[in-house]
């Protein structure tokens, strides 16, 4: 699918999620002159984890210091919220209260203070009184972590107005176009922003080679009737050994209320509903890793299972979330559509990988696990990406 005058691109940036578009913008802004094609398997932008995640801007405080997430969270959240002034797209303060339910999760939540001031991240630790001050219906022991920072925006405005934008000024998008040996577009340079299958076409460019995709599938649901009365985010406190924040209430740009994610195993990329989209060969690979950290309980892998499969049924899911509020009023939940994390897992260690990953080889750039929060650094990410994108042309 060459264009009309067969132009051959300088960038080929394969997936028209929030990493892909915002790499775009992030080139133009560099290279005013460059041409640019993004190819998308589907037929529309962000129809993955772009569309489907919370649009919850984090503030960056749970992360470990020496982490690409710790390094560009805060730092995404303001270039997320400035893009979103400059563009007339909502940005609703929700800020955020995490929680705890016993004194080992006081412990935790010290732990995830410390990593906040060492990563430069305003956060506060109220007492119990303090937090039911801001949020009358709030249930925590002792002490609770208080975020300012913590925002919301719809995903899917933030990923249209950056399509409209590249538009604007001719980038070039093809849909239902997937990434092939054949494809049929001319290009200098390619960037795999392809999330559930950057693995695969790294693969190709022979990087990645001990990675493979291991999916999780969140779970929401929203409140259905309103009748949780709470105007601000509420996370429980995180188990520190696994990459998921728990069950929380959010509050979307618009004002609904959200429990969820649950980050159940999934047993093929694009597991979101029934047998849609199965692949067997997927299915066979992922089932095989299951087993093995099943079996060997690596990284506490057979209590994370055991506790995220049970929020397949609703009523755990709800019953997670309601233990962070006082009174939840017998309100009513209605299923919203899963996503899928687009987590890695390292077949050598026998590992999940928590932080973004970034590989070049001559003349490509491989954008890998970009898992929570990367919605949030995306902005950030994607100087970071281009910067080494224009670093790697020149020693090329």
């Amino acid at each position: 699918m060459k264009n009309n005058k067969g132009t051959e691109f300088d960038y080929l940036i394969v997936g028209a999620g929030i990493i892909g578009l915002t790499i775009a913008k992030e080139l133009i802004d560099k290279e005013p002159n460059a041409t640019i094609c993004i190819i998308e398997k589907e037929k529309e932008i962000a129809q993955h984890a772009s569309g489907r995640n919370s649009g919850i801007l984090h503030a960056g405080f749970y992360y470990n210091s020496d982490s690409k997430k710790a390094q560009h969270c805060l730092r995404g959240n303001a270039l997320m919220k400035e893009f979103c002034y400059e563009n007339g797209i909502e940005v609703k303060k929700t800020k955020k209260i995490v929680v705890t339910k016993n004194e080992e999760e006081l412990a935790q939540l010290h732990e995830i203070k410390r990593r906040a001031d060492v990563n430069g991240v305003q956060t506060e630790l109220i007492s119990e009184v303090e937090a039911i001050a801001i949020e009358p219906n709030v249930s925590t022991y002792k002490e609770a972590l208080f975020s300012p920072l913590t925002a919301s925006v719809n995903p899917i405005e933030v990923c249209k107005k950056l399509k409209e934008n590249l538009l604007d000024i001719g980038v070039c998008f093809l849909f239902n176009t997937p990434f092939s040996n054949n494809l049929e577009v001319d290009y200098k340079y390619l960037i795999n922003a392809a999330g559930l299958y950057a693995d695969k076409i790294a693969q190709q460019y022979d990087l990645a080679k001990e990675y493979t995709l291991l999916p999780f599938k969140g779970i929401y649901m929203k409140v259905s009737n309103q009748k949780v009365p709470t105007k601000i985010n509420l996370y429980p406190v995180p188990d520190l050994k696994f990459p998921f924040l728990g069950v929380h209430y959010t509050i979307t740009s618009t004002g609904d209320i959200k429990i969820g994610p649950s980050a159940s195993p999934a047993f093929w990329r694009e597991n979101y509903s029934g047998f849609s989209k199965f692949k067997l060969a997927e299915f066979i690979e992922i089932l095989k890793i299951n087993a093995k950290l099943f079996i060997t309980n690596s990284f506490n892998y057979r209590n994370l299972a055991i506790r995220e499969i049970k929020y397949y049924w609703a009523k755990n899911l709800i019953k997670a979330a309601e233990i962070m509020v006082k009174d939840a009023l017998d309100s009513k939940y209605e299923k919203k559509k899963p996503g899928i994390r687009a987590q890695l897992y390292n077949k050598k260690t026998n590992k999940l990988v928590t932080d973004f990953i970034i590989q070049h080889t001559i003349n490509s750039t491989h954008v890998l696990n970009i898992i929570s929060p990367g919605f949030t650094c995306s902005f950030s990410l994607a100087q970071e990406i281009v910067e080494e994108i224009r670093k790697n042309k020149i020693i090329c």
